[in-house]
């Protein structure tokens, strides 16, 4: 009898030490699920935030400093799963390059740069616009490997639009696309790869489908990442549409692998 008693308090002690131990180790993995590894990079001159928390075939990039909805709901999302967000340094849409402004969403190759300068800047002068080509044509590739996108990864951007840009904007140069009559036209998924649309055709949002990505070269990290072979989702949501924009990126998570 007290033999008997002796055994059932000493197991009590072992299944009570075993939850303590479990409850422990899972406490340990959220505190380091919620204490990403914050870095810097930089593509030339353009420096970037690099929050990385654990492994994951998943990259997420804000380009444009004016976008902040875009840039909190990635924030929002890195503590939640795993992944790296790249988000570049900078509180205008534009960027700085030797005191010339850039679009940092038409710098990834060189006709879309010196279109831009010649957007921004038609009064600079021919050897000041080849200097900033030269420049950020040599740091591109290396730009392309800091992100270091698995194989079979998949790069995500985060974007906003407030100035009237809708998925109707996109459908000229659509190969498909998906548009939801319950859904507001200036919210939408655009993809590059066609088994991705295939999935985010079947979700609730818009999506449009862009194949072949040669055809209009202007600069776009779109483009680049396409001609890469390199899987790319831009979701763009109205600027102030948190929420959305966080569902969004939660529909790509459950179903996109």
């Amino acid at each position: 009898m007290i033999r008997t008693f002796f055994h059932l308090e000493n197991r009590s002690f072992l299944v009570k030490t075993w939850k303590l131990v479990f409850f422990l180790n899972t406490q340990l993995l959220i505190l380091y699920a919620e204490s990403p590894v914050v870095s810097k990079i930089n593509f030339g001159p353009i420096q970037f935030t690099s929050i990385q928390n654990g492994e994951s075939n998943r990259r997420y990039i804000w380009l444009h400093g004016d976008e902040k909805t875009a840039k909190m709901a990635a924030e929002y999302h890195i503590t939640k799963y795993l992944g790296t967000a790249f988000l570049i340094n900078c509180e205008e849409r534009v960027v700085r390059i030797d005191d010339l402004r850039l679009d940092p969403n038409r710098i990834f190759s060189d006709l879309g740069v010196k279109n831009n300068l010649l957007k921004y800047h038609p009064q600079a002068s021919k050897k000041k616009r080849l200097d900033i080509i030269n420049l950020l044509n040599i740091e591109r590739d290396h730009f392309l490997s800091k992100l270091n996108i698995p194989d079979g990864g998949i790069l995500i951007a985060l974007h906003n639009n407030s100035r009237g840009y809708s998925i109707d904007s996109e459908l000229k140069k659509a190969t498909d696309y998906s548009i939801k009559s319950n859904e507001n036209r200036h919210d939408f998924f655009l993809c590059t790869d066609e088994r991705d649309y295939k999935k985010l055709a079947l979700s609730p949002f818009n999506v449009v489908f862009q194949k072949n990505q040669n055809k209009n070269d202007d600069g776009s990290l779109s483009n680049f990442i396409s001609k890469e072979g390199i899987r790319y989702i831009n979701i763009e949501v109205r600027l102030g549409w948190l929420s959305q924009q966080k569902k969004m990126l939660k529909y790509l998570e459950e179903n996109i692998p």
